[in-house]
């Protein structure tokens, strides 16, 4: 499959989507959209893969919306930006959180507006030293958008996720993941390592109890106590049925008794 603004690989159970357009920082535009949309689409079809990358190429994870799009001449109106949200942001966000397995994000530089979105709505974010997240939608008198209205408030705290909004301010590495918003910060040198380490241990792993844990927790944000330990029942039911649980329980067995 051949594309313009993405690169997509597929090599041992894992899947490496690189955003590329590294000389204006991965910001997104339509056709760049269309192509990672169309990446999942490709994805969800491959039963081979149990982890996906997604990083930037170049200086930058991804600046959002390139704002060069959005010129329009003048007299004439801009264009709706809840259908833009409708049509193109969100359904990326949703393949995201919906992807069955993981979805590991490594952010290799700024990760601005839409960019931050998309890396916040992996299951694990690993920055480099030098990466950032900026979220400038006041300033340009907008909200944010992608989904980071949902995810700030709840990985942050209120006071944190409204400050960055209002403010602007952009946040180094160390503050995200002193804040809960990624997992762990490495030197630039030594993140395609950690990623990849990462990834290999997710891919030993079964791949359902994967799949299903990523559902519970989709779940967890929305449900209450009761409809949670429901869906646990459900899905544990469906998790000890498969063949994976009762071979690695008797290989645990066998460990321990040797």
């Amino acid at each position: 499959m051949d594309f313009s603004y993405i690169q997509l690989t597929r090599d041992d159970h894992i899947a490496r989507l690189h955003l590329n357009r590294p000389d204006v920082m991965n910001a997104l535009n339509k056709d760049m959209l269309g192509e990672i949309a169309t990446a999942f689409a490709s994805l969800d079809n491959d039963d081979t893969v149990k982890c996906l990358i997604i990083q930037g190429n170049g200086r930058g994870f991804c600046t959002g919306q390139d704002l060069e799009e959005r010129r329009v001449p003048d007299g004439q109106d801009m264009p709706d930006l809840g259908d833009s949200l409708a049509q193109r942001y969100n359904p990326i966000i949703s393949a995201i959180r919906n992807f069955p397995f993981p979805v590991l994000c490594a952010l290799n530089g700024p990760a601005v507006g839409a960019g931050a979105g998309i890396a916040l709505a992996c299951d694990v974010v690993v920055a480099a030293k030098t990466a950032s997240l900026i979220f400038p939608f006041n300033r340009l008198g907008l909200i944010p958008d992608s989904g980071l209205t949902w995810s700030l408030p709840r990985l942050a705290g209120f006071a944190r996720a409204s400050a960055s909004i209002l403010l602007c301010d952009p946040i180094p590495a160390a503050n995200a993941k002193e804040w809960g918003l990624i997992w762990d910060v490495v030197e630039p040198d030594e993140l395609n390592d950690t990623i990849n380490g990462l990834a290999q241990k997710l891919i030993s792993q079964p791949s359902l109890g994967m799949a299903l844990a990523k559902q519970a927790l989709n779940h967890s944000l929305s449900n209450d106590i009761t409809q949670q330990l429901a869906l646990e029942s459900s899905l544990q039911r469906t998790a000890g049925a498969h063949p994976d649980y009762k071979q690695r329980v008797l290989a645990f067995l066998n460990r321990k008794g040797g």
